[in-house]
């Protein structure tokens, strides 16, 4: 019994030596690979670089924004993660805590409100988690890596200068246009819109008449509204709306109402559907102006990476740049299909 258990501990012990042996000719010392970065240093430190893309809600300019935030990640080889605040405040600023408390490198989101979301991404950037914004430009956030956006009054301007036109070689100079926004969701995104649009429309017809002004930004809600104001409003010659579910409701609501061919709408903002409704033969959507969120995305995580790698970014440091939106109008098919196939491309269809 005594030589078994001698034997037994020899044998032990020889096992444990050619275990320790291994591990340490393991490369690494056996510290294993995919582990997460050093926290939110922007130093990975020979570890995973992880950043987070956010965006606000569910619609075809958001999924091609976070597409963007996706492409730009994966062409660095960093590790994303996406999530959408549901147009919601408390929900965004706990998102924004969660990303700390899990230490990602950096977060590029479209912020709800030039504002009320600053706190939160301040305090990110103070526990080290740098930021990079989309779809806004913050009034007050030094703090930001750098941003990009569209110029909303600019985009309402676009469409305005389309909808000027039509106004004068069509309907004499002379209209009743209803306005369908979302002011109480975005105000100043929304109001920008609405003046840059408004603006150019008097400027070529300055006898024309706003005889309504609605929020609806969701499809089904712009149905409704589109068609209370129709029917209290009999005589509107133009709808504008200032976003896509807004102009995808109007023009079913003008569908709805038996007005395709007497009323004209004007739009913002550009998808699959959108563009289905411009091509169609009922000549309702004349025009939209359509915005470049992939590309949005895309270069606010470029930078965003950049930055959590240790490059330069510093002249970008606080500043919001200008990605240029495009007009697409039934006048011109050409441009349209140009568009389309690229809109398809980047969704991967």
């Amino acid at each position: 019994m005594k030589q078994w258990r001698k034997s037994l501990l020899i044998g032990a012990s020889t096992l444990l030596t050619v275990m320790l042996a291994a591990c340490s000719s393991a490369p690494g010392g056996g510290n294993g690979s995919g582990s997460a970065g050093n926290g939110a240093s922007g130093s990975s430190g020979g570890g995973e670089l992880t950043v987070a893309g956010v965006v606000f809600q569910e619609d075809q300019f958001m999924k091609l924004l976070s597409i963007g935030y996706e492409d730009a990640a994966k062409a660095a080889g960093v590790k994303i993660l996406t999530s959408n605040t549901g147009n919601d405040q408390g929900k965004e600023a706990e998102l924004i805590n969660t990303y700390v408390a899990q230490k990602v490198n950096g977060i590029a989101i479209a912020p709800l409100n030039q504002e009320s979301s600053i706190a939160a991404l301040q305090r990110a950037d103070e526990q080290g988690v740098k930021v990079a914004v989309t779809n806004i430009s913050l009034s007050n956030a030094p703090f930001i890596v750098g941003g990009f956006t569209s110029d909303n009054q600019n985009i309402g301007q676009i469409t305005g200068k389309e909808a000027a036109a039509y106004i004068k070689d069509k309907l004499g100079g002379k209209a009743k246009i209803a306005i369908i926004q979302y002011k109480s969701l975005l105000p100043e995104q929304s109001t920008a819109r609405y003046t840059g649009f408004v603006e150019e429309v008097k400027k070529e017809n300055p006898d024309v008449e706003i005889v309504a002004d609605q929020d609806a930004w969701i499809q089904d809600k712009a149905v409704a509204v589109t068609g209370d104001v129709l029917t209290a409003h009999p005589d509107v010659d133009i709808i504008w709306a200032a976003n896509e579910g807004g102009t995808i409701g109007a023009v079913m609501a003008v569908k709805n109402a038996g007005k395709a061919g007497k009323i004209k709408v004007f739009g913002t903002d550009a998808s699959d559907q959108l563009i289905s409704m411009l091509k169609a033969d009922d000549d309702v959507l004349q025009a939209i102006t359509g915005q470049d969120p992939y590309t949005m995305g895309y270069k606010a995580m470029e930078l965003l990476i950049k930055q959590v790698k240790g490059e330069d970014v510093s002249a970008s440091k606080g500043k919001t740049e200008i990605v240029d939106g495009i007009l697409l109008s039934r006048s011109n098919p050409d441009g349209i299909a140009k568009f389309e196939a690229d809109l398809k491309a980047k969704m991967g269809k």
